[in-house]
């Protein structure tokens, strides 16, 4: 039986020190990548004179957002040939024993096998939480706990070691024969709503879990500040994903809408949030609620 062949995606946009610093850590795996591919969203920042300079193979394209450079990266380990692939952003890292872990939890009825996503400071505490799921492993909406925020809570939650989700884009190994079986990432998600749209897909494929054992560490993310853009298709694709994969549909749209303004207001201020309901970014906010409930993907403007 021949060896897995994994290639290892990473999608960067104007983040070339911390870019620099993810590559240091794939190549100190303990199980050797096969290859490793940045996809270029159009940096300005000197990352391709970074990545020739250290002759990492790499694909420079327009900034088609995070969707599309998943979407690319994918497609090329279909095209040459690839077992597995290896997906992650530009600014977390993998600890140096995370591939090899994953690749032994790879098992055929296995989709995607995902490492745990933890703060780079404080590696007890998720950067992005995992939901508590019901009976048909959606997340639940009511509850004392609708959230796992640390290791502790996980370890609780799966003493087997895994559990049945996963953050995809921060570490996870996917399977090319559940890729040839459900597709390419959506690239009309553009740049929000397009890992949990896959996760949900690969569902069809086979299990798609987190390996307690493998960890991406993270820069925290809790009070970084939201981008008109990020807020626009945030809600605007959350709607979608609502109608297409959840239960109890209209809650889940009044928590989405609810929940982005407290986070503005918690990240940005009162009155950027006040801002979104009533003021200057009221228009776009609205915008972004109607054209998720008519289902519209897409890029609707430039960044």
């Amino acid at each position: 039986m021949r060896d897995m062949q994994i290639l290892a995606v990473v999608v960067t946009h104007n983040r070339r020190l911390l870019l620099s610093r993810c590559l240091d850590n794939l190549l100190a795996q303990t199980r050797q990548l096969d290859q490793i591919l940045v996809v270029n969203n159009a940096s300005i920042d000197g990352t391709v004179e970074m990545l020739e300079q250290r002759d990492i193979p790499f694909i420079t394209q327009e900034n088609l957002g995070s969707a599309g450079g998943w979407h690319r990266g994918i497609q090329y380990a279909l095209d040459h040939g690839f077992d597995a692939v290896w997906l992650m952003d530009d600014d977390g890292f993998p600890d140096a024993m995370a591939l090899g872990l994953l690749e032994v939890a790879l098992l055929p009825d296995i989709a995607c096998a995902a490492s745990v996503v933890v703060r780079e400071d404080l590696p007890n505490d998720f950067v992005f939480h995992l939901p508590v799921l019901n009976s048909m492993d959606l997340p639940v909406i009511w509850g004392q706990t609708r959230k796992l925020v640390s290791m502790n809570e996980l370890r609780v939650a799966a003493p087997g070691g895994t559990y049945p989700f996963a953050h995809l884009f921060n570490g996870a190994l996917v399977s090319m024969a559940a890729v040839r079986k459900v597709g390419n990432v959506d690239c009309s998600f553009f740049m929000s709503g397009d890992e949990l749209d896959y996760q949900y897909r690969l569902r069809k494929a086979g299990k798609v879990i987190s390996v307690l054992q493998a960890i991406h560490y993270h820069p925290d993310q809790s009070k970084r500040p939201y981008t008109s853009a990020k807020v626009y298709y945030f809600v605007k694709n959350s709607l979608v994903l609502n109608t297409r994969y959840f239960n109890a549909v209209w809650i889940r749209h009044a928590l989405t809408v609810a929940v982005v303004i407290v986070r503005t207001a918690s990240r940005n201020s009162i009155r950027a949030a006040l801002s979104l309901v009533l003021g200057a970014n009221a228009p776009m906010f609205y915008l972004a609620i109607i054209r998720g409930l008519r289902g519209k993907l897409g890029k609707d403007f430039n960044e």
